[in-house]
């Protein structure tokens, strides 16, 4: 059992949850901004990353609110990686919120990957 701490990270995104959501669920609009190269057969998702491969499960979705991956290799079954978006009711303002877990002398490094792969996004959305 790892010591793993989770991690919630906020993202204001200006885009609709529904083109949103395509950009955290399709392989091919993931392999703009996440990894390389996305690529799925049902629920797993092979990102390959330089010539780095690795593999997740989908273990959760509901269109145009939240997708949850597990890492294969990953031991611990309490972890995952999860894109959420959220609309505040008032101002209809949407946010990507990531969830992530990272050994505690990795935190530093995973909020930065987070951050550095979102400014990705909001490039490749135009958001």
């Amino acid at each position: 059992m790892s010591n793993k701490v989770r991690i919630d990270l906020e993202f204001p995104i200006h885009a609709s949850p529904s083109f949103l959501f395509q950009y955290i669920s399709t392989p091919d609009s993931m392999g703009e901004w996440f990894a390389d190269n996305v690529n799925s057969r049902g629920k797993k998702y092979i990102f390959m990353w330089n010539d780095v491969e690795e593999v997740a499960e989908r273990i959760g979705q509901k269109t145009d609110s939240f997708i949850r991956f597990k890492w294969e290799e990953d031991e611990d079954d309490d972890t995952f990686f999860e894109f959420r978006i959220e609309v505040d009711d008032l101002t209809k303002d949407v946010s990507l919120l990531v969830v992530d877990f990272a050994e505690e002398d990795e935190v530093e490094e995973s909020k930065m990957f987070w951050e550095n792969q979102i400014a990705e996004l909001k490039h490749v959305i135009g958001g």
